[in-house]
Parts: structure tokens; C-alpha cells; sequence
């Protein structure tokens, strides 16, 4: 049975709203992977569609005063707060560790709550058996790339020796990435201090505010795949891909044009509100 009691960190602006019993899930060895709106919405796309195809549960809902202050219209004319959500895909016979699944329709935008976000994320999940974390995104270009190389950057060495033997990712990501801002990157560095192994898989992708990449996002899919036996049918992605691509092509608009009247000082708003 969901709790329905919210929990809040009186040093953080960020509410969680359990939607499971921790005791009840029994988790002992779990990966946490993120895939939270950034360039091109590369991580998004994958991981949505892995919750979507694999039927995971959705297990919590992080909220906070800090992300914006507005709320999208869905299509059944109901509204919907912002919210990141975490997701959980039990492990199976060939699927060796649980799977935490953290999506959502933003990430913090400014640094401390970012900051926040993260340490309370990593509290979390450690609860729940959390021993190494994987974050996704996007490396953006002046053009659309043919063929999306997929780089990698980790906490340790030994994590991206482990996942190179699995699968073909570049680690020679100095020179070629600059800094990783947001929860991708975030979250990778503190769960260096909290001893959590972790890896930032990052795709080349378009680099405009109204591109959505879908094939660096395909190109992401496949090498999650591998890494953690999904058994995705990767021959049959189109008619899933453009649903998902539509909705959050949808959000992707409503957010930008929250943003576009908020840099602007004499504007005349198009909501009511």
C-alpha cells in the first residue's frame, strides 16, 4: 500500500512523496540511472522509453518550490505539476542488479537547489540498495551528427573499465566536453564523496533548444541495453519513440515559453495566470 506521507529535509527545499514502503521493495543491490530533460533531451527520451516498454513502478515523486512555477496542460485538459519522479525495474535471470529509473520534466535550475537535489537523492536511494549510479546526456554540436559517438567520464576508473568491456563507449571525453552542468554531472561528483561508483554516459546530439535526439537518444538505448541486459527489442522503437517524442516535444514548448517571457522585461503574457 502507497505512504502518503510526504518527508522534507528541513535543510532543503525538496519534498518526497513515497508512492512504496522502502521495507516492502527488499532492495540489496541497485543501480540508480538517470535521465532528466538536457541537451537535446537525448537522456530523457532513453530512459522514458525504457520505463515505458519495461512497465516499471514508480515508486516516488520529488517536488520543490523551486522548479517552475507553473503547470502543464495535458491532453485530457487536466493540469499536472512539474515533478521528477523515480522508477523501479526489479531485477531478473539475466538482468543482474535493480534498476532506479530517475525521470522527470526538469532538473533544478539554479545551483544550490541542484545541489540539494542530489545529496537528497543519493540519501535516498541508498535506502534502497543503491551501489553505483549512471547519469546520461547530451554533448551538444553546431550540426546534427550522422553517427553519434557516445563518451564516458566516471568518479573512478574502475567503473569505466568494467562497462568498456561490455560495451564500445570512448572514455577520451578531456578536451572534448567542458564542464557537465546539472544533476548529470552533480550527481556523479557527490556520490564521490558518499563512496557510490558512478558514470556519465554522454551522446553527441544537436545543439538547439527545440531539437530532440532521437537518434543520439536510439544510440543511448542501445548501449543501456548492453550494459544492463534489458532485452530491449530494438527493431521495433518507431511508433514508441514518435509517441514519446510528441509528448514531450509538448512540455519541451510549454517550458520554453515560460522561459522566453520571464527574460523579458515589458511582456505581455499569454496564460492566465
Amino acid at each position: 500500500m502507497a505512504n502518503k506521507e510526504d518527508k522534507k529535509n528541513s535543510n532543503s527545499s525538496w519534498r518526497i512523496k513515497n508512492l512504496a514502503k522502502s521495507s516492502t521493495l527488499n532492495l540489496k543491490d541497485s543501480v540508480l540511472i538517470e535521465g532528466l530533460p538536457g541537451i537535446a533531451n537525448v537522456g530523457k527520451i532513453a530512459i522514458d522509453f525504457i520505463i515505458a516498454q519495461k512497465k516499471a513502478k514508480k515508486i516516488a515523486e520529488f517536488l520543490s518550490y523551486d522548479l517552475p512555477h507553473s503547470v502543464f496542460i495535458k491532453e485530457n485538459n487536466l493540469v499536472e505539476l512539474p515533478k521528477i519522479e523515480l522508477y523501479l525495474l526489479n531485477k531478473t535471470k539475466k538482468m543482474k542488479d535493480n534498476l532506479l529509473l530517475l525521470s522527470g520534466d526538469v532538473q533544478p535550475s539554479n545551483e544550490r537547489p541542484c545541489y540539494e537535489f542530489c545529496e537528497m537523492l543519493i540519501d535516498y536511494t541508498k535506502k534502497l540498495g543503491c551501489k553505483e549510479i549512471v547519469t546520461t546526456g547530451g554533448i551538444g554540436l553546431p550540426k546534427i551528427p550522422k553517427s553519434p559517438k557516445i563518451y564516458c567520464t566516471a568518479n573512478n576508473k574502475q567503473i569505466i573499465k568494467k562497462y568498456k568491456e561490455i560495451v564500445k563507449i570512448n572514455d577520451k571525453t578531456y578536451g572534448v566536453v567542458g564542464p557537465i552542468v546539472g544533476v548529470t554531472g552533480l550527481l556523479v561528483g557527490i556520490a564521490s564523496e558518499h563512496k557510490i561508483p558512478a558514470i556519465a554516459l554522454l551522446t553527441e546530439t544537436f545543439a538547439h533548444p527545440m531539437y530532440l535526439g532521437m537518434s543520439s537518444a536510439r544510440n543511448l538505448l542501445n548501449v543501456l541495453n548492453q550494459m544492463f541486459c534489458l532485452e530491449i527489442d530494438m527493431n521495433n522503437l518507431d511508433k514508441e519513440i514518435e509517441d514519446l517524442e510528441n509528448e514531450i516535444m509538448s512540455r519541451v514548448e510549454q517550458l520554453k515559453q515560460i522561459k522566453d517571457n520571464q527574460g523579458k522585461k515589458d511582456h505581455k503574457l499569454n496564460y492566465i495566470g
